[in-house]
């Protein structure tokens, strides 16, 4: 019944405003656009009866062109498609507007655990003492990250939220205005952000949202959790990427580091500030203003010029005293609007979001390398050192570095950043910069390396105030991982080191990585039991386990129904934190407004607290255990035969839009690591990776190899095992409930017309049997009647943003077609192909 109410809402709130807002879009004030706004629907009409006909996208256009529109001219039909671009972007804009102004409604149907209900079924079994106690330690730590997915301007995410507000409170003349400023305004970067470019679009957010957002999410639980000494003031943490993650990018330099760590702080002195200016209205008493002047103006200052340091206990002094005065001569008048103020300032410190370091550990390598060869250490590699000759190096030798030593950019600049990471600590506070994540971690160097580099950079061992976390984001990285943090906790050095972290140890897995390398199902499994392994070595040694998961937006990257994931988790797995990274649109689509960051923080809060407090412990009997990894080999071994497959790459490059997503002025970060010439799979992005199998709507690393996987066991009659599977075991039902979200925003349609392709016509084939095989077989694992069958408003969504794009992947896979058949306007064709790009992740939502 909530599930009917849920979608009558959504037809209501969501189909139906649409729908009427979209006819605004039919005056919209393009040069020569009079007519695109009512060809729109002809052509989404020609798109849908044409694929169904196994059409092919050129075909379709030429009926379109022909029998509609009339243009015959190449030229001019380019232009017309470019309009039908720019139109369609705009479509998602409005969507995704509306789309956000009903969230709060139809979450009153909504059958999630919020916080609120999670405090009445405490309240209805008395284990408030409990719970007190857990929400006293446990965080949720959401980390933002600037991967290239995240385009949006401040000026576009500014007239996002006004229509937002417009929308729902019905102010059609207000809308129509607002949707001509939004049809002037360039919903593209005219060039390339660059990495600080990016930080400050992402700053945008967590000073217009998250600011307020965290500050009432605690608020509500600090008054409903019946513990007056509450304060947990890490109950939501925010982590921050942009400017520190330097993995691939060569833009992120020392220098954008401490800008960015900078433009954090100023930020947040502006949000106290503006805060400060209000409480001043409202307490004019006699007495009171001197203590709130005087901080107002330190953080005036500190505001605008970054050597105006206010501190984190300065700013609690001032508010304390104003405190005092208010209980003692003012009745405590406007007290619950200091507190609020003063809790914000305990949460956010003087950093707002503490700024991560990461890099790629064969940069750490070259740097040691590199530094050891000019000490004499070895002539020409690391390989000729025993390995403890080059462990004594790295824990017993006292270096002074010197960036200047040395020439290679990358050395240099590893060296400065790490010297200069103390300052930024000293102006934003511990909290704000202590962590510092190694990707493609394989052995105990990727995290001894770093602690040699802070040694020999000036840091005196005994006060490196940095968490050294690995990042196991491969399938190799993943089976060592146990040897490599035993070896590590039983190395004297590093050892004391984490009893001065007070004995925790922050272990990163990388989902994206690891499902490019070992397939959707496997790699899961592979984390899943990674976890639990890791967590028994951690405590065996008496480390506290803390996990943190490099999660992108779609299944294929760890993202999908992610609560759920967290809600599956087994006992066997340290629950003391969660960790996620948050990346490219999902930050707007799905913690872009208060309501909608609140809500999926709380599912977040109220997945790890109920593991621990109301749900029967997860446990995967050996059995059942037994049956997951016959299936994750099998669907692996399917997986692993596409990827040897002599046109994998091929296609990617050929068939796909891979290589135009470095063409997008989307992101600072170059598309694949390194310079080779010939692409290979170790050295492309996993973004671009998945994001391609996206734009080609066949979402191929969301599911592949799964249906090859079930059937091989129907064959043997063991189906009724894996249907119990899906019944008992809640983790291996949110995977295949993920690879049916995948599924459903499949439409092999769309390039049916390669399956006559002379060179890739037969893998386009092995694509689309695998497809339907998977299709059929999760839907029969699941008694479902159809994808998502479960989640109709999701369902009801998925449906209308792919009928607002399916117009522009028509036009993207007939530029692809063109760019094939050298046109004397190529030129042109590509540059619609990386203009469609934007469009279609958008509507995605959580493409990449």
């Amino acid at each position: 019944m909530q599930h009917s109410k849920r979608l009558e809402e959504f037809k209501k709130s969501v189909t139906n405003k649409f729908n009427i807002y979209n006819s605004l879009f039919l005056s919209l004030p393009y040069k020569n656009v009079e007519n695109v706004g009512i060809l729109i629907p002809l052509l989404l009409d020609q798109c849908e009866k044409g694929l169904k006909a196994g059409k092919e996208p050129q075909e379709i256009l030429e009926v379109f062109f022909s029998n509609f529109v009339d243009i015959q001219d190449e030229k001019e039909r380019l232009d017309f498609m470019f309009r039908i671009i720019q139109y369609v972007e705009r479509q998602v804009v409005l969507y995704d507007s509306v789309e956000d102004a009903a969230f709060p409604k139809l979450q009153k149907y909504s059958q999630s655990l919020t916080i609120k209900d999670y405090f009445e079924l405490v309240n209805r079994t008395k284990n408030w003492d409990k719970v007190s106690k857990q929400l006293s330690t446990f965080s949720a730590r959401i980390v933002l990250t600037a991967h290239p997915t995240q385009f949006y301007t401040p000026a576009v995410l500014d007239i996002i939220a006004e229509l937002r507000s417009l929308i729902d409170n019905d102010r059609i003349h207000d809308i129509d205005v607002t949707l001509q400023q939004l049809g002037l305004t360039s919903l593209i970067n005219a060039q390339k952000p660059t990495p600080l470019d990016e930080a400050k679009n992402i700053i945008h957010i967590l000073r217009n949202t998250y600011y307020d957002a965290v500050g009432e999410l605690y608020h509500y639980v600090k008054s409903n959790i019946r513990d007056e000494n509450f304060e947990n003031y890490n109950i939501i943490k925010l982590g921050f990427w942009p400017g520190g993650d330097r993995d691939g990018n060569p833009f992120v330099t020392a220098n954008i580091t401490r800008q960015v760590a900078d433009e954090l702080r100023l930020t947040l002195m502006k949000c106290y500030y503006n805060d400060l200016k209000e409480l001043r209205k409202k307490l004019t008493f006699k007495g009171m203003q001197d203590d709130m002047n005087e901080l107002s103006g330190k953080l005036y200052k500190a505001m605008f010029d970054p050597n105006a340091l206010i501190s984190y206990s300065e700013i609690i002094q001032h508010l304390g005293a104003v405190r005092e005065k208010l209980i003692a001569d003012f009745h405590e008048l406007y007290l619950g609007e200091l507190d609020r103020f003063i809790d914000k300032v305990h949460i956010f410190k003087t950093h707002f979001a503490s700024l991560d370091i990461r890099q790629d550990h064969s940069k750490h390598k070259l740097a040691v390398e590199t530094i050891l060869k000019q000490q004499g250490a070895v002539k020409e590699s690391l390989e000729e050192l025993k390995e403890k000759e080059l462990i004594h190096w790295l824990l017993q030798k006292d270096l002074q570095l010197k960036p200047s030593d040395f020439e290679d950019e990358i050395v240099k600049d590893t060296i400065a950043n790490i010297q200069q990471l103390k300052e930024i600590q000293s102006k934003n506070g511990e909290d704000g910069c202590n962590r510092y994540i190694i990707s493609n971690s394989e052995d105990i160097f990727s995290v001894l390396f770093v602690f040699g580099l802070f040694r020999w950079s000036g840091w005196d061992e005994k006060e490196i105030t940095f968490d050294i976390i690995p990042l196991f984001e491969t399938m190799k990285g993943m089976e060592v991982s146990e040897e490599v943090m035993q070896t590590l906790f039983d190395t004297p050095k590093y050892r004391k080191h984490l009893q001065r972290r007070n004995d925790a140890h922050t272990i990163m897995l990388g989902f994206s990585d690891g499902t490019k390398d070992g397939g959707y199902l496997k790699a899961n499994w592979s984390i899943l039991k990674t976890k639990e392994t890791l967590s028994k070595v951690c405590k065996k040694n008496g480390i506290k386990a803390i996990f943190f998961d490099g999660r992108g937006g779609p299944p294929a990257r760890g993202g999908g129904k992610t609560h759920k994931f967290y809600a599956a988790q087994t006992k066997d797995v340290a629950n003391h934190e969660i960790q996620l990274t948050i990346q490219g649109q999902t930050i707007t689509s799905t913690y872009g407004t208060k309501e909608q960051f609140k809500h999926n923080s709380e599912q977040l809060l109220t997945a790890g607290l109920s593991n621990n407090l109301f749900v029967k412990e997860h446990v995967i009997s050996a059995a059942q255990r037994k049956l997951i990894e016959e299936l994750s080999e099998l669907s692996f071994d399917k997986y692993d035969a596409l990827k040897q497959h002599d046109k994998f790459i091929p296609y990617l490059e050929n068939r796909s839009t891979l290589k135009f997503y470095t063409k997008a002025n989307i992101g600072s970060r170059p598309g694949k690591r390194g310079n080779k010439e010939k692409l290979t799979l170790a050295d492309l992005r996993a973004i671009s990776f998945v994001g391609s199998w996206s734009q080609l709507k066949q979402n191929v690393p969301g599911y592949f190899g799964l249906g090859s996987a079930i059937q091989k066991l129907k064959d043997e009659g063991r189906f009724r095992e894996v249907k119990k599977l899906y019944r008992e075991v809640p983790f291996f039902k949110a995977l295949m409930l993920n690879s049916m979200m995948s599924l459903a925003k499949t439409n092999f349609n769309l390039t049916s017309y390669m399956k006559e392709d002379p060179e890739y016509g037969d893998f386009w084939n092995i694509l689309h049997d695998e497809y339907q095989l998977s299709k059929k077989m999760l839907l029969q694992v699941s008694g479902l009647h159809m994808l998502m069958e479960d989640e109709e408003v999701s369902r009801e969504s998925v449906k209308i943003r792919e009928k607002i794009v399916l117009p522009l992947l028509v036009i993207q896979q007939n530029a692809l077609y063109h760019i094939t058949q050298n046109s004397e306007y190529k030129d042109l064709y590509e540059k619609i192909v990386t203009r469609s790009l934007y469009g279609n992740i958008n509507a995605s939502r959580n493409s990449a």
